[in-house]
């Protein structure tokens, strides 16, 4: 296995998520194909990555719509890696991305804990070593 290709994120809807994603966290949009049952193929990755992407889709049955915002119980359940934690941080505070906690360092790297549009918690992190 040479890497880990997709991450699939339940969404409430394809346009607000790109938004989010696209012009808040600064992701390419890689994706954005119809399909015949009405939902979208939509791919996402930070910019410059190349191996591990987001699929954005879209919760089509109640119960996935009641795990949007919270698919991994409450905890920080995706890490998006920087090579410049202050320049990264800075551009996200002002794109409005809301911060659940002032940047800190500890042993392993720079990190601070940031919610996407549904409430998904996700690590900013410059790691103290190269990934």
């Amino acid at each position: 296995m040479a890497h880990l290709g997709l991450v699939a994120l339940l969404v409430r809807e394809y346009d607000e998520a790109i938004d989010f994603y696209v012009g808040d966290l600064g992701f390419e949009l890689v994706e954005d194909t119809a399909r015949p049952d009405g939902s979208r193929w939509v791919v996402v990755r930070p910019s410059g990555a190349r191996e591990t992407a987001l699929l954005l889709a879209r919760a089509s049955t109640a119960e996935q719509q009641a795990r949007i915002g919270d698919q991994t119980g409450g905890r920080v359940g995706l890490f998006l890696y920087t090579e410049d934690f202050a320049r990264d941080h800075a551009r996200m505070v002002g794109a409005g991305v809301r911060f659940l906690e002032e940047p800190r360092h500890e042993a392993y790297g720079s990190v601070a804990v940031f919610a996407d549009l549904y409430g998904n918690r996700w690590d900013l992190l410059q790691p103290r070593s190269a990934v």
